[in-house]
């Protein structure tokens, strides 16, 4: 069979949610199946270590696809054409997005519905270019993958898709993180916090992760002279109007790294004291799974995936209550046995969610719409 894929998140050095994605499921999915063909649709210039394996072949269709009015032309008209002229038997897309014009069967995978709950998380003319053609894209699909329950669920409850159309795909977390030394911890403290133990936010910086009130109750617990923690957030602004401003003052405490590598980011992580991750809406939470793997103990937000993802592997706390965010964060990082607790259930627990599952539950999800042999 030749499957056609939305490889438009495969970027180099640009690589955020979607994008990771894209690429631990498809570089799997591809070198686990030379009997079949795949058609990579880029929107821009490839890089070829996204060519996995020899079955891939890269096709580069425009336009750019970034604003809403030109998506709707790359899917509705650039993928429809390169469909029928690569002569596809399904399209696969890792971020929900499909082509409505094309009558090919179709795999969406759909993360979550934030934007249905939360619509003052977007600017305007995305949330209502979402809301209008999600729902769309869910009636389209042949078929649809998510990643955890909750969004199931969310997918059933909301756009009113049969529960049989939905498979559920837990995300995974890369093997780099793993817990390690003391010495290297003391490196990234170095580099990164003038040498003092952290608590650690990881992801896009935007709205619905909450990092307001986490500042605001770190700053609560910094008031006493004693608490000798900082506070290191590593990622972007999601959009420039969500960066986070704090004053000379807190920048003392407060530290922001900005995008790094994938192993970078795993040696902050496994040198935290703590992650805080106190989302009000995620549709998995793959840094929860990334900390449980480095043996960093995790706050998390009680809503949502989080503690299905979580367990009793995690604290969690209200995300909405500042003062509860800060009650338990102080409780996290004074008590050691509670750390040590959660980092032995945190690293079995991680054991649950892999790459290479989340691939092979994929892939069921695409077999189910690929045309039957005669």
């Amino acid at each position: 069979m030749r499957i056609g894929v939305n490889a438009r998140f495969l970027l180099t050095k640009k690589m955020e949610g979607f994008g990771w994605y894209s690429y631990e499921t498809l570089s799997r999915i591809t070198k686990n199946h030379p009997e079949h063909e795949f058609i990579f649709f880029f929107d821009r210039a490839y890089d070829t270590k996204f060519l996995f394996s020899e079955n891939i072949t890269p096709v580069v269709l425009a336009p750019q696809a970034r604003h809403p009015i030109l998506q709707v032309i790359w899917f509705d008209f650039s993928v429809k054409k390169a469909l029928k002229k690569y002569k596809c038997d399904a399209f696969v897309s890792p971020d929900g997005y499909l082509s409505l014009t094309s009558d090919m069967p179709q795999l969406a995978v759909i993360h979550d519905l934030n934007f249905e709950h939360h619509p003052e998380d977007l600017p305007p003319y995305l949330l209502k270019f979402l809301r209008k053609r999600f729902p769309l894209f869910a009636q389209k699909a042949t078929h649809i993958c998510t990643v955890s329950q909750f969004s199931k669920d969310d997918l059933i409850q909301t756009y009113k898709i049969p529960a049989d159309k939905i498979s559920v795909t837990h995300n995974g977390a890369s093997p780099v993180f793993k817990p390690i030394e003391e010495t290297e911890k003391q490196t990234v403290r170095d580099k990164f916090t003038a040498g003092k133990p952290f608590i650690v936010f990881v992801g896009a910086i935007h709205k619905r992760k909450n990092v307001g009130r986490l500042i605001e109750a770190y700053k609560k617990l910094k008031k006493n002279p004693d608490f000798p923690f900082h506070l290191l957030f590593v990622g972007e602004p999601m959009w420039k109007s969500q960066a986070i401003q704090v004053s000379e003052a807190d920048k003392q405490y407060i530290h922001f790294t900005g995008h790094l590598s994938l192993e970078e980011l795993a040696s902050i992580v496994g040198s935290a004291e703590c992650l805080a991750f106190i989302s009000y809406f995620e549709g998995f939470g793959i840094p929860l799974v990334e900390a449980m793997r480095a043996g960093t103990p995790v706050l998390a937000g009680n809503l949502t995936s989080l503690p299905e993802i979580g367990g009793d592997a995690v604290l969690y706390c209200d995300p909405f209550s500042v003062d509860d965010i800060q009650t338990q964060l102080e409780k996290l990082v004074s008590d050691k046995e509670l750390q040590k607790t959660l980092t032995a259930k945190g690293l079995d627990r991680a054991t649950q969610f892999t790459w290479d599952r989340t691939a092979e539950e994929l892939w069921k999800g695409i077999a189910r719409i690929l045309p039957k042999k005669d």
